[in-house]
């Protein structure tokens, strides 16, 4: 839902070939910490609305669009900070290794940019209508012959994405069995009286 909130989660930035130039990222590998300004590209659509439904509170009080962090924006742009991990040298020329990104496989980046402590962390910043659900998660129950049809590397990733709660936060079916994609995966689960429970796991590619 945000960057950096499940940190096992591990990321590669390809760069396209007009801008494979090992010099614009020259002096990058010495931070810790870079941002991401990068395209909502499944949630292109015609128009906008002032206002929005922020899915944790609910889905169903409405605020400002610029007061959230909603993909249905007049520019579909978003904003994640990632740990940088690397810079390595591929087939496909420099690359980013990364921890901690909320993007889908094949989201467009704009741009990247370093990030800096001294500037962009405000002690005395303030979480707005955000500090109300901050502290939400929910109880996840992964069976153990369910687990095993998942790669051992990436089930505490899995765990902790799990226990934010992927469902849409209107819904709150406890006889659904809801599912995404993770990691070449379908991980199929319900919720009941907020314990997640997984369902199934089924290999996608």
């Amino acid at each position: 839902r945000q960057s950096g909130l499940a940190e096992g989660l591990k990321a590669t930035v390809v760069f396209e070939k007009e801008f494979r130039n090992a010099d614009a990222l020259r002096g990058l590998e010495t931070f810790s910490h870079i941002w991401l300004i990068w395209g909502f590209s499944e949630n292109e659509r015609e128009g906008w609305s002032a206002t929005v439904r922020p899915p944790r509170l609910g889905g169903n009080v409405r605020k400002g669009v610029f007061a959230t962090r909603s993909p249905y924006r007049p520019n579909p742009l978003g904003l994640s900070c990632v740990r940088l991990d690397g810079v390595e040298n591929t087939a496909d020329g420099l690359v980013l290794n990364i921890s901690g990104a909320d993007l889908m496989d094949g989201t467009p980046i704009y741009d990247i940019k370093p990030y800096l402590p001294l500037t962009d962390c405000r002690a005395d910043a303030v979480d707005g209508f955000a500090a109300e659900v901050k502290d939400y998660s929910v109880q996840v129950v992964l069976p153990n012959e369910l687990a095993d049809k998942f790669p051992a590397e990436k089930r505490a990733t899995l765990i902790k994405i799990l226990s934010d709660d992927p469902r849409p936060a209107y819904q709150d079916d406890e006889n659904r069995i809801y599912g995404f994609g993770f990691a070449g995966y379908e991980i199929k689960f319900s919720v009941k009286d907020g314990v997640l429970t997984v369902k199934d796991i089924l290999k996608t590619d």
